[in-house]
């Protein structure tokens, strides 16, 4: 008998995102980019909420094995979690049809942000949603391009 979860088709690796606590500080921003940038890895997507004390930078990146291994050798306290990522060939229509076949399917979004442009040029938008192989095949059943790691490690 086949059962809900070997319906599922594995369309690829799952976008990684890394919170990271930062100093609320001048500059901690920029040097954790240059650390990054220093192992060649490059930052596809940024998202920063700050608080009088500390700052939570969300990041996705082109190498997230090595981002990894450098917060852990390092001692960089950070938390990771999978994102879909959703390419957009006309951001304004395509995020309202991407947003109203979330909500048809009663899919929770717990937070979104834009991503650099993809190499193709199409605007990307990342969503932290409650079950990500839920979404995934609702939004590719749908007809959206999904984007998964591979497509972003440049």
């Amino acid at each position: 008998m086949e059962t809900e979860s070997d319906t599922i088709i594995d369309h690829g690796e799952p976008v990684r995102q890394f919170s990271i606590m930062l100093p609320n500080r001048v500059g901690a921003l920029a040097a954790m980019i240059k650390l990054l940038r220093s192992a060649s890895i490059e930052v596809i997507g940024l998202s920063v909420q700050d608080s009088r004390d500390a700052t939570v930078a969300r990041l996705v990146v082109s190498d997230p094995d090595s981002a990894e291994q450098m917060f852990i050798e390092k001692g960089i306290p950070h938390a990771t979690c999978e994102l879909v990522v959703v390419a957009m060939r006309e951001s304004g229509p395509n995020l309202l049809q991407c947003l109203d076949t979330l909500m048809i399917a009663e899919t929770n979004i717990d937070f979104a942000y834009g991503l650099m442009p993809s190499p193709e040029g199409h605007a990307m938008l990342a969503m932290h949603v409650e079950d990500y192989e839920f979404a995934v095949g609702i939004l590719h059943q749908s007809g959206f391009k999904l984007m998964y790691q591979t497509d972003l490690s440049r």
